[in-house]
């Protein structure tokens, strides 16, 4: 336990800046992750579109600062994808 507490805590104390995008990340990932399984069935994009999207403009932030290269290349496409699915959604309208 010690070693999961120690981890958190460098991690903050590398770029708390970093951290902060992360945790923040984490929480609109998981949303819009949730709310996509949760409507599976029937999803309505305008509800987790943009919460993928802004978590993943967000990683690319944090993969920068931490210098993660294909973290980045990896957030980049996401962003690029959900980007494309927002102006379908705007289109839609």
């Amino acid at each position: 336990m010690q070693n999961i507490k120690q981890f958190w805590i460098n991690s903050y104390n590398l770029s708390p800046l970093a951290f902060y995008c992360e945790m923040i990340e984490a929480v609109f990932l998981i949303s819009a992750s949730a709310i996509l399984s949760v409507t599976i069935l029937d999803p309505d994009g305008w509800h987790f579109v943009p919460l993928y999207l802004i978590g993943s403009m967000l990683g690319i932030i944090s993969a920068i600062i931490r210098q993660a290269a294909f973290v980045i290349v990896l957030c980049s496409w996401f962003t690029a994808m959900n980007l494309y699915a927002l102006v379908q959604l705007i289109g839609a309208l």
